[in-house]
């Protein structure tokens, strides 16, 4: 457990700082997707914290937890989709070189936290699970963030930082479904 404790601690550090970085661009050149992985940045730190504080926790109560979890990766879902609505409002397209450079900063924090919680995605049960998928879907969401960013270069326009801020939205639906199915396995195998 020391291993998986050391790599979320690194985890809630990394997420906390980029957050920070990353909600400010977001707001200052109006980017949903920027928006959209800043608040996912603060929903992994959430779901590390949470985990640091239930790893002595029972296999039942981390299941427990692990639900919770689940539900937590949906707020930055619907937070997603409050702000995708309000852009279709005002369609201005983002500073595509702002957007594409905080990409990839944001792809080298997750990639670096994929690859920390990736050898201890199996210790935790959902807990170690629902940090990994987590990084591991910010991953995929970072590269789509560069690719708006260099498109809306080419294309002055809105849809490719609102395509990308709803793609993060699936991949948030699937992360919390894929968590609480994991959770809810977990409940059953101390249950019997």
């Amino acid at each position: 457990m020391t291993a998986l404790k050391q790599a979320v601690s690194w985890a809630l550090a990394l997420n906390l700082l980029y957050f920070a970085l990353e909600f400010t661009v977001a707001r200052r050149i109006a980017s949903v997707s920027l928006f959209a992985d800043s608040i996912d940045f603060l929903e992994d730190a959430s779901v590390n914290g949470l985990i640091l504080v239930a790893l002595p926790w029972s296999a039942r109560r981390r299941g427990t937890i692990g639900i919770l979890l689940a539900a937590i990766l949906l707020v930055p879902a619907l937070a997603t989709a409050w702000t995708a609505w309000a852009k279709l409002a005002s369609p201005v397209p983002p500073a595509p070189l702002p957007l594409t450079l905080t990409g990839l900063g944001a792809l080298a924090v997750n990639l670096t936290c994929a690859l920390i919680l990736a050898r201890v995605r199996h210790a935790g049960g959902s807990l170690s699970r629902a940090a990994f998928l987590s990084a591991r879907n910010d991953v995929v969401a970072n590269i789509a963030i560069i690719a708006a960013g260099a498109l809306t270069l080419l294309w002055p326009s809105a849809w490719p930082d609102l395509v990308v801020g709803l793609g993060i939205f699936v991949l948030n639906l699937d992360a919390a479904r894929e968590v609480y199915v994991a959770a809810r396995g977990e409940q059953r195998t101390v249950d019997v």
